[in-house]
């Protein structure tokens, strides 16, 4: 019996020297393993934050170029890409016409903490976006109004409004194109450049060539609430342009030619529509403010390469 525990262990002996053996060998497939288990989630982490970076990157190149200067686009995208990933780099961003649209390339490397192993010491990690502007062609106007295409043109010096020199805009009787508007101030009898609106809240929704209905109130009716109304104060929001009108009060319309940006600064109508100070007096029903460039990036427009454009522009994410 004591010769059997001493053969055992002596074959035991040359075991452990096999097994540390095979263990050596078995350390290089399993340092692959977690190369693949942790260098490639770190992969994943990185170009996930790089396309943050590019996206954020695309946005703003495509934001400046909407407003029809593009800048420095290396510069602009470089600096969105930092901020979001330090280790990142943009490359030239690039410009398409058909349809209007910017995509920016961002690329990072990646140190690896076990690939090294089997030969790989870093990674390249790229991450590409592409960013569409165009001018709206419909959606939900979040007050409920309208203004006519000659008093907007008027306004505007031609169509396009200058954020250099704002212009002051006065609706319906007090409307600084007076010529713009042959019945007594107003392009439907009855109508004051008011459109009906929904059972909740101030917006109306449109689209171009489409038809509002006039509401013929002196202020906003439905579910308008002047709290709604003041919410917008001091904003810019995206109004709807009509180029043909027709009918009178309650059956007044509108006909959508496109969308302008307007910043709302103050406004006078019945009852407690009514901004502080109040813009005008009496019986006296305006509104205030001025048409400007505007880039809306709410999923509540939509835009199309033949829409008209007024000055205000839909971005969107399209990668």
């Amino acid at each position: 019996m004591q010769r059997l525990t001493a053969g055992v262990r002596a074959r035991l002996a040359g075991e452990r020297g096999a097994s540390a053996v095979v263990l050596a060998l078995l350390m290089v497939p399993m340092l692959g393993f977690a190369a693949i288990a942790v260098d490639l989630g770190a992969l994943y982490a990185e170009r996930a934050r790089l396309q943050v970076a590019a996206d954020a990157a695309a946005i703003a190149v495509a934001q400046d170029c909407s407003r029809g200067n593009c800048g420095d686009m290396l510069a602009t995208a470089q600096q969105l890409i930092t901020l979001n990933d330090p280790t990142g780099t943009a490359g030239q961003p690039v410009l398409s016409s058909d349809p209007l649209s910017v995509t920016v390339t961002g690329g990072a490397p990646k140190e690896h903490w076990f690939a090294p192993v089997i030969g790989h010491d870093s990674s390249q990690v790229t991450a590409t976006a592409t960013v569409g502007w165009g001018a709206p062609s419909q959606g939900t106007a979040v007050l409920p109004l309208a203004f006519s295409w000659c008093a907007f043109e008027k306004q505007t010096g031609g169509g396009i409004p200058n954020d250099e020199k704002p212009q002051f805009l006065r609706l319906t009787k007090t409307d600084d194109a007076p010529e713009c508007h042959p019945q007594s101030g107003n392009d439907i009898p009855g109508g004051f450049g008011f459109v009906r609106t929904g059972s909740a809240g101030c917006g109306t929704a449109s689209q171009i060539d489409g038809i509002l209905q006039s509401d013929p109130g002196q202020s906003p009716s439905g579910g308008c609430t002047p709290a709604d109304f003041a919410s917008y104060l001091g904003q810019t929001v995206l109004l709807p342009i009509y180029d043909e009108a027709g009918g009178t009060g309650s059956g007044g319309w509108y006909r959508v030619h496109g969308y302008a940006a307007f910043r709302l600064t103050g406004y006078s109508f019945t009852g407690q529509f009514r901004s502080s100070p109040a813009p005008c007096n009496g019986n006296v029903r305006c509104i205030t403010g001025h048409f400007t460039r505007f880039v809306e990036l709410s999923d509540d427009w939509e835009y199309s390469p033949d829409a008209p454009q007024l000055g205000a522009s839909i971005l969107r994410l399209i990668r």
